[in-house]
Formats: structure tokens, sequence, C-alpha cells
């Protein structure tokens, strides 16, 4: 597959990244979108990764800046888990493990080949102080090794204005669960 995008679909994307930028300015306080911009111009592949999250359905914005690495973060925030990226069990173990009725692909296989990492519990909870997202889905998370060891996996989504952590087996899948991913850039 090919990981570049033509310059005409660079430039669409970083239009439309700015125009949610502009629109969600509680997302990233004090982040400047020139310096943002400059970036994403710099690093062909993040802006690959970013067009997977975009195609996807995840709606990707900024939402912080990491002072340590010099690198802003991208969450997906879409209103509910990205559309492209349901029906998908936790991981290659737990894809392997089922006998039948296996899902298409794997939550982490398809972050992996997008460039991206899932949110992990931290990051999903910092997500919706800045909105309310999952409503009607969940998101698989990072899942801690210790579970993932004993057979289970953990996702989140909110309900009831509450922010929710639950557990189920990995190799479970649902029409409404899918993942949310971060990219630093």
């Amino acid at each position: 597959m090919k990981k570049e995008l033509s310059p005409a679909e660079r430039e669409e994307l970083i239009a439309i990244l700015k125009t949610r930028f502009d629109k969600n300015n509680n997302r990233h306080p004090g982040i400047d979108w020139t310096k943002v911009q400059a970036k994403l111009e710099a690093n062909s592949a993040k802006l690959w990764s970013l067009n997977q999250m975009e195609q996807t359905g995840g709606e990707p914005d900024v939402v912080g800046f990491d002072e340590s690495t010099g690198e802003y973060l991208f969450y997906d925030c879409s209103p509910e888990s990205p559309k492209g990226r349901r029906s998908l069990c936790y991981d290659r173990e737990a894809h392997n493990a089922r006998k039948e009725f296996k899902p298409e692909n794997t939550a982490i296989d398809v972050a992996t080949d997008m460039g991206i990492e899932l949110l992990d519990e931290a990051q999903y909870r910092q997500l919706q102080t800045l909105g309310i997202f999952d409503t009607k889905t969940s998101s698989w998370i990072k899942t801690p090794s210790d579970i993932r060891k004993l057979g289970g996996a953990v996702f989140c989504d909110r309900r009831y204005n509450t922010v929710f952590l639950y557990h189920n087996g990995a190799d479970s899948y649902y029409a409404a669960r899918g993942f949310r991913g971060m990219l630093r850039i």
C-alpha cells in the first residue's frame, strides 16, 4: 500500500484539519496552527496516518502539545467511535483464538497499519474533558498486559454523563465498538 499522499490530497487534508482546529479551540488552547501546519508539512508519513484517521471517520484534531518531546498530539475526536474501525476484536491473538465468526480484523492490527496507537485509559479520560464522546458506541483502549494475559481487554464509553471502563474477552467484537487512536507529530 502506498503510504504517501499526493500534493492535492495533502492540501485537502490540511484544509480539513485547519477548519476543525479553528472550530474547536477548546481542544487546544494556546496552540498556534501555523506551528502545527509546519510540522504536518515536514512529515509526510504522519500526514498519511492522519489521513487514515480521517478516512475511517475519526475526525482527528490537536488535543495537546508534549513539551518533553516537542510533539503535537492528535486524537480521534469524532462524536462516536470511528465508523470505519468497528466490529474488531482486540488483537491478533484473540482473533486467532476464535473458532468461528471471526471479525474482519483487530483493533491493534488496524491501528498499527494506520501508524497510530490506541488511546490508553488516561488519554481517553482526557479526551472526554474536551467534549462528549461515545454516548452510543464504545472504544477499545490499550489494555494493561496483566489483563490481556488472562484473555481480557478493556474498553470505555460515556453513559449518564460519566466515563466508564469495562472489560470483555479480547476476542469479542460488536458493531458499536471500535477504537480511538492517537498520533504524535
